[in-house]
């Protein structure tokens, strides 16, 4: 004759086992719609980067094409202070924005301190600068970091 002990051990292994299957059962499930709706995110994502690539190469010129635009005018007005304004603006360091338009930057601290002015050279570029925002701007003075 069987011991009282061991059936009543093995019932409750057996039950216990089934209260584990019947846990994780939901558990598995929503595990398994977290990783469908991952991957969905995932292609979002990806169709969406996609998507921006190509806005981007369809956006506004950069600094280059809008300082040969003929459509800045040649006397724009300048200001030191606004000078000043958009260099910290844009995030640049004096000598940065020397290198963008082509000045050294002895002559962008002149010209920011009200020592002296542009001359009409460099306003049409001054002026196209303020067309472009700071990524592009960024962007345009690392292509001319490689290239010197």
């Amino acid at each position: 004759m069987p011991n009282v002990a061991s059936i009543l051990k093995e019932e409750i292994s057996r039950v216990a086992r089934k209260e584990v299957r019947r846990e994780t059962a939901a558990l598995k499930k929503a595990s398994a719609a977290y990783r469908a709706e991952i991957a969905a995110l995932k292609r979002r994502a990806t169709e969406m980067e996609r998507r921006l690539r190509s806005v981007d190469k369809n956006a506004r010129p950069s600094a280059a094409v809008a300082v040969n635009d003929e459509s800045i005018p040649e006397a724009t007005r300048f200001s030191a202070k606004g000078l000043t304004a958009h260099r910290k603006r844009l995030g640049l360091s004096a000598a940065d924005l020397g290198l963008l338009i082509g000045a050294s930057s002895q002559s962008i601290y002149n010209w920011e301190s009200g020592k002296a002015r542009p001359n009409g050279k460099y306003r049409p570029m001054i002026a196209a600068l303020k067309t472009v925002g700071k990524k592009q701007t960024l962007a345009h003075l690392e292509t001319l970091r490689s290239a010197a």
